[in-house]
């Protein structure tokens, strides 16, 4: 039996060309990209190499990219790297505010919460059943002394797209319109509020041209788009002026200390190549995603669509299936050899309702029986024909053992 992989969301699988470019640097190509040898000079250059190929996928400059160990690292140093030198140096009773939205990653959720013990007024945005930010909401939100706007551009649980231009054409607005009323020296830092968006999502789908987007920080991840584990990026607008998480040798512009780490950086530099040559799947993806939303539908009854289809990602689709506890639904499914999720794989083993599906007004029974199908560019039809056969027989074994009649 053929193994499915339909967890997509969570990581992708290294892509043979990327394999092919991090072998040289694994092997041979060994040097400390610092060495000014010509060990040193062969890594620097697939380094340098790597940074440019994703700057030009974002349209921005080389010395923009900031190579980190992770997504999360590059979206707490975004977050922290701005706002805590805010709160050090703001005296009085005025806090640096940020803004995020109820459907936040844990990589930004949890810096948010941290920051907001440390002395920092946070807004939770709310958003619609469907997942999306209300742009009224937003600029509502904003005020004199909002530092950052951190926001995720396509959900990772539900595959909601942000309006991230709208909102950004808010917040230069904004600027705009209240640069000339800072008279209070102490909220100068806060005189333009920054914008800060996890794309790690969307970077396989959607258009990430940071000029366009009008975004002063983005981050992404290796291993979302069939990459290596352990490697991320942060794009940092020039003139931003973020300040370190790491110290050490002043590697990345004094921004991440450390020696980078060559071979992942080359498979990054790859795997965003790829990306720009491999466009075509994304019609497939969505196609595929479609049919299996449509077959469920057909062959099993209460279930309930968690987001929605429209200005979603390809590859996302959230199903609660009532009667059901989503782990019981995985396992079988697993047993079966085919791998989903029941939401983040950072939050796979807390046994809370989903607080993306919370946030969206689900109810803790429908998120606790809710799966994550998502799919990738090695998706094939005949996959999700297997999965539509034997989902059904699974569903209906589950509701009979917890007693569960549908209506």
């Amino acid at each position: 039996m053929k193994s499915i992989y339909l967890d997509y969301a969570s990581t992708t699988p290294l892509a043979p060309e990327v394999l092919k470019a991090m072998q040289l640097y694994l092997t041979r190509c060994f040097g400390n990209p610092s060495s000014l040898h010509s060990f040193g000079e062969k890594a620097r250059k697939a380094v340098e190499d790597s940074r440019k190929k994703i700057a030009e996928f974002l349209f921005c400059l080389p010395e923009e990219i900031i190579f980190t160990g992770s997504a999360t690292e590059a979206s707490n140093l975004a977050i922290f790297g701005i706002v805590r030198p805010s709160i050090q140096s703001i005296e009085g009773s005025v806090k640096p505010h940020i803004i995020t939205s109820s459907i936040e990653h844990k990589s930004v959720f949890m810096p948010c919460r941290i920051l907001e013990d440390e002395g920092a007024e946070l807004t939770y945005l709310p958003v619609t059943k469907e997942g999306f930010i209300k742009i009224s909401d937003f600029k509502k939100a904003l005020k004199k002394n909002t530092v950052l706007v951190s926001l995720i551009y396509a959900n990772n649980e539900i595959g909601a797209i942000q309006p991230i231009g709208e909102i950004a054409k808010a917040i230069s607005a904004y600027r705009k319109s209240h640069i000339a009323n800072y008279n209070d020296k102490r909220l100068a830092i806060s005189a333009m509020p920054y914008f800060h968006i996890d794309a790690v999502q969307a970077v396989n789908y959607l258009d990430c041209d940071v000029k366009k987007l009008g975004v002063d920080f983005l981050t992404l991840s290796g291993h979302k788009i069939y990459g290596p584990k352990g490697i991320g990026a942060l794009y940092v607008k020039n003139g931003s002026p973020i300040k370190p998480l790491i110290y050490g040798g002043g590697q990345e512009g004094g921004l991440r200390s450390g020696t980078e780490n060559t071979a992942a950086i080359a498979g990054l530099g790859e795997a965003i190549r790829q990306i720009a040559n491999g466009k075509s799947q994304i019609a497939k993806i969505r196609k595929l995603k479609n049919k299996l939303f449509k077959g469920i539908l057909k062959n099993i009854s209460d279930v309930k669509l968690n987001g929605t289809l429209d200005n979603s990602l390809p590859n996302i689709l959230n199903i609660s299936f009532r009667g059901v506890e989503g782990e019981a639904i995985e396992l079988a499914l697993d047993s079966e050899g085919i791998a989903v999720s029941t939401g983040s794989a950072c939050a796979a083993k807390d046994l809370k309702p989903s607080h993306v599906l919370m946030a969206l007004g689900v109810s803790p029974k429908d998120s606790h029986g809710a799966i994550r199908f998502s799919l990738g560019k090695y998706t094939t039809e005949r996959e999700i024909d297997r999965v539509l056969k034997v989902l059904p027989g699974i569903i209906e074994r589950l509701r009979k053992i917890a007693g569960y009649h549908s209506k």
